[in-house]
């Protein structure tokens, strides 16, 4: 019986891994969503990871856009769990209002999300899409990130005056040992 029952329960163990794994990268988004070519997919064509996340929001794009454009951590925050993020250092505080300094972001502007790791806007659509990049830096440095990526935000009208913001990470790996940092992260996702 034993013989039985243990590949039974590490066949269920590996399945809820994958499953719950699936969930995670694809959170609210629909099967068109995850496919479909987004903003900033061209920059990383080939990505070892790909995770589409996406919620429909009870306000137009356009009420929508200036919570997008303020994101960062040295500005309107992540509109996240403050306190998790500032134990990892972040020192963030989610802003409550859309604040006007906030609102204008440009290719090659940097976007915090810790005092010492920023991300370059690759491009902005006002009112549709902010694409952030994070490529590699030069081979040999120390502080290289073992890994390219970039984080997509898209802003679709909804039917009722609503929103579809749907978000993706694509990361390349730059190490074979990359997957061992980005995978348990990427669970939890920055979107």
């Amino acid at each position: 019986m034993r013989r039985l029952v243990a590949p039974l329960v590490a066949g269920a163990a590996v399945l809820s891994v994958v499953t719950l794994r699936w969930s995670a990268l694809h959170w609210g988004a629909t099967t068109e969503e995850t496919r479909e070519h987004l903003p900033g997919d061209e920059i990383l064509p080939v990505a070892g990871l790909v995770a589409t996340r996406a919620i429909t929001i009870e306000a137009p794009p356009e009420a929508v856009w200036p919570w997008v454009v303020q994101l960062g951590a040295d500005r309107g925050g992540f509109y996240s769990y403050d306190r998790l993020e500032n134990l990892a250092g972040c020192r963030l505080h989610s802003a409550d209002t859309v604040v006007p300094d906030w609102q204008h972001l440009a290719v090659g502007d940097l976007v915090r999300l810790h005092p010492q790791v920023a991300l370059a806007v690759a491009s902005v659509d006002p009112g549709r899409s902010l694409v952030l990049h994070a490529a590699p830096a030069v081979p040999g440095d120390p502080d290289a990130a073992p890994y390219d990526f970039t984080w997509s935000f898209v802003l679709r009208r909804h039917p009722h005056r609503a929103t579809r913001l749907i978000t993706r990470e694509r990361f390349a790996y730059t190490h074979r040992w990359s997957p061992l940092l980005v995978e348990p992260i990427s669970v939890a996702g920055p979107s």
